[in-house]
């Protein structure tokens, strides 16, 4: 029961997380926003994790996975409601640097809590429950989201997906055994640091595929919103065709146990990466929302299977008592990722327009897919 308690709080944070990226990039547009600030306004959802990522994750490793939960759900409630009580353009770059602060303290705290929970047979298990859910969220928040926007303006929409993380928040202070509060390692030596992660082969593999993947699914979030604004689509209708993406990451994920046991993990991430390549390369050419809302489904079915399967290899092989941690510089990583790239794209986006992002963000997909197959094939 607990663990399907943990998947409807992520659900809940989550749909806010993704519907506010749907609704930033497009309340930024609308108002005239060039796309190196909308590039600005995308990395900020990256930069306080990557600052504090580790930290939250040694935070759930010694206090408790409670805490870090609570604080995670209601920040990131503050963070969507601040727009709708103060109407101006800046108050987005604090929105965002709330939201993305409250999100990481609740995702490694969920993510160690999930892992917690039983051996390896169950984490296996449980994480694919909790990638099911992560697909559900990534359906709801942008139709929200559109259809949110199209009737109420996006002020409003803000405030109303802030309604999901509040519920969380309360719903932690109401069901005190979801989460304990109690630490779950000892002090960590003065021998450890980050860089036994990085130092460690699996490990660093792990979160460089990682941290490819988000780049891919989160400039997608950001730009095809905007791409349909430029081809004359509702927000409705972005909605919906963002959300084929969560129903095929919703379908790959049920077939995830079958693909690994065919294939390796490294294999299945290399090819992901591959054809995740050739839909942002189509992106672009096609106006139709049909054509469209297919390059979506398949987008989402070659990455669906890379976040639940980083999640499971870093938490196996982590040290023991620093799961958190090593869960903490997987999300670093990723959102290093976040950080830069939407930076780089959003100028080039400034200077040249929207196909040279989705045709260069085809080729860093590309070349992580060909770095994956390279760290897979065997050492001659």
């Amino acid at each position: 029961m607990t663990i399907y308690l943990l998947v409807l709080l992520a659900v809940l944070n989550t749909i806010a997380l993704k519907g506010s990226k749907m609704l930033i990039a497009l309340y930024a547009s609308d108002r005239g926003v060039d796309l190196f600030s909308i590039g600005i306004l995308a990395s900020l959802y990256g930069l306080f994790p990557l600052v504090l990522a580790v930290y939250a994750g040694k935070v759930s490793d010694r206090l408790g996975t409670r805490l870090p939960m609570l604080l995670g759900s209601f920040g990131l409630a503050l963070g969507m409601a601040l727009p709708y009580f103060v109407r101006h353009l800046y108050v987005l770059y604090v929105s965002t640097a709330c939201i993305s602060l409250g999100y990481i303290f609740f995702q490694v705290a969920v993510h160690n809590r999930i892992g917690a929970l039983g051996d390896a047979e169950a984490r296996v298990r449980n994480f694919g429950v909790f990638s099911l859910g992560g697909a559900v969220s990534g359906f709801f928040g942008p139709v929200f989201a559109g259809f949110g926007m199209d009737h109420f303006g996006a002020p409003a929409s803000y405030l109303l997906l802030g309604l999901c993380p509040l519920a969380a928040g309360v719903c932690l202070l109401i069901y005190k055994s979801i989460a304990p509060a109690e630490a779950r390692a000892a002090e960590p030596r003065r021998d450890q640091s980050v860089m036994d992660f990085v130092r460690n082969a699996a490990l660093r593999r792990i979160l460089i595929t990682s941290g490819v993947i988000l780049t891919g699914i989160d400039l997608y979030t950001f730009y095809f919103p905007i791409y349909g604004r430029s081809i004359g689509l509702s927000a409705s209708v972005i909605g919906v065709v963002l959300s084929m993406q969560a129903v095929a990451a919703f379908v790959v994920r049920v077939l995830m146990p079958r693909l690994v046991k065919q294939w390796s993990e490294e294999t299945v991430l290399t090819y992901s990466l591959y054809v995740a390549s050739v839909t942002y390369v189509l992106f672009p050419l096609f106006h139709n929302v049909v054509i469209l809302g297919f390059i979506s489904f398949v987008l989402g079915f070659a990455l669906g299977c890379g976040q639940p399967l980083s999640i499971i290899l870093t938490y196996n092989r982590s040290p023991a008592g620093r799961s958190g941690e090593a869960l903490g510089v997987r999300l670093m990583v990723n959102k290093l990722t976040q950080v830069a790239v939407p930076l780089i794209f959003g100028a080039v986006g400034a200077t040249f327009g929207l196909l040279p992002v989705f045709w260069s963000n085809a080729l860093f997909l590309m070349t992580g897919g060909r770095l994956t197959a390279k760290r897979s094939e065997p050492a001659g």
